[in-house]
């Protein structure tokens, strides 16, 4: 069975991460997110993926190359304008075969078991299945309500309160069959779930859902991102973390120099070639990237350091993300979800908080920039 993993999207609601690397290719626990994905569905037996890129896409051929490193064998497409999430898979058609195929949203965390969903949709006879996941608050989704059979109702986008039967939404893996694809237009901006599915159901075709309690997140904002992160650290789903656990939930990458007093407060985890300065604390729920410093004193916490990051001495990184190769000068404090792009710096003694979003290779002087 082959894979379409649909990885050509913009990111804009993660910028500034994203306008320098695909919202698929950000580092989770220092490795992209979208390897860990491969390798999810190369568990479930999943050998050879297809990947529909589109924004920046030489940063998914030039790390991945043909797959050959993952055990895989992987293609690259890469769409000339936006196609939608079917219309990308459409422009893949050719690369398909005959066979049930597995369709990923680039932009979804999960330890969905991939085979069970795979057995569901032969034993229905399905034409297409979706995953399904509960959600709190079903009215800030759209619904996926289901027959006793487990086939697809209807599709209920952000229903009242008096509406809702179920609080199961799409959760972005599918399985269908590549016989689906023959009328769709080619070459045209087409979606799965405007478009498609709704036209199927209203056919009577045999669309079925597959509910699973699985763990399931949209990595879509700097929030969520975070939360990724966060649930990774703790064991909410099970990621493999690169370095050597010297502690519970304490990762170390190799040539880590811890100076007097520093402290690794759990879970947390350290790249390679990083220093901890003296007196300086990190964690709980932080990750370092390789080739960090951090300075004396400084403390960090719930949050996520890229590569070849500088934090000097006395800073406070609390809650936010810090891009690769950034700088922080000293007694700078960065809070409540604020983003830093690739290769900022910042000067000394300012204090950015509230969401606070800065582009790439953005300066700020010294004293600069404080809320009050």
């Amino acid at each position: 069975m082959k894979a379409a993993l649909l990885v050509g999207g913009y990111g804009t609601r993660l910028r500034p991460l994203t306008l320098t690397t695909p919202k698929p290719m950000l580092p989770l626990i220092n490795t992209p997110f979208l390897e860990t994905k491969l390798l999810h569905l190369r568990e479930h037996g999943i050998r050879e993926a297809i990947l529909s890129t589109g924004y920046l896409p030489t940063v998914f051929d030039e790390y991945f190359g043909d797959g050959s490193r993952l055990g895989m064998k992987l293609t690259h497409i890469t769409e000339s304008k936006p196609l939608g999430t079917c219309g990308a898979v459409k422009n893949v058609e050719k690369l398909l075969g005959a066979e049930p195929v597995i369709v990923c949203n680039g932009d979804i965390l999960t330890d969905l078991d991939v085979r069970a969903l795979v057995d569901y949709h032969r034993a229905k006879g399905a034409l297409v299945t979706i995953s399904l996941a509960p959600v709190e608050d079903p009215t800030q989704y759209g619904l996926v309500p289901l027959d006793e059979d487990g086939r697809i109702k209807e599709f209920l986008e952000k229903p009242s309160w008096d509406q809702v039967e179920t609080n199961l939404i799409n959760a972005g893996t599918y399985v269908l069959d590549p016989l689906v694809l023959k009328k769709v237009p080619r070459n045209e901006n087409y979606s799965f779930e405007r478009e498609l599915f709704p036209e199927l159901l209203e056919k009577g075709k045999p669309l079925y859902g597959f509910p699973s309690d699985c763990y399931w997140l949209d990595l879509g904002t700097p929030e969520k991102y975070l939360k990724a992160h966060e649930d990774i650290l703790e064991g909410r789903i099970e990621v493999s973390i690169k370095g050597k656990e010297i502690e519970p939930r304490v990762f170390i990458g190799k040539k880590v120099r811890i100076e007097k007093g520093a402290k690794l407060l759990s879970p947390v985890v350290v790249g390679d070639e990083v220093t901890i300065g003296a007196d300086a604390c990190l964690g709980p729920c932080v990750c370092v990237g390789n080739k960090v410093n951090i300075g004396a004193g400084s403390r960090v916490e719930d949050s996520v350091i890229m590569n070849g990051v500088t934090i000097e001495a006395e800073c406070e990184i609390k809650g936010s993300v810090i891009g690769n190769n950034s700088y922080v000068g000293r007694r700078t404090r960065v809070s409540d979800c604020s983003v830093l792009g690739d290769n900022v710096r910042i000067g000394d003694g300012n204090e950015l908080s509230r969401g606070i979003r800065i582009w790439p290779s953005t300066v700020i002087d010294s004293e600069r920039i404080k809320f009050g």
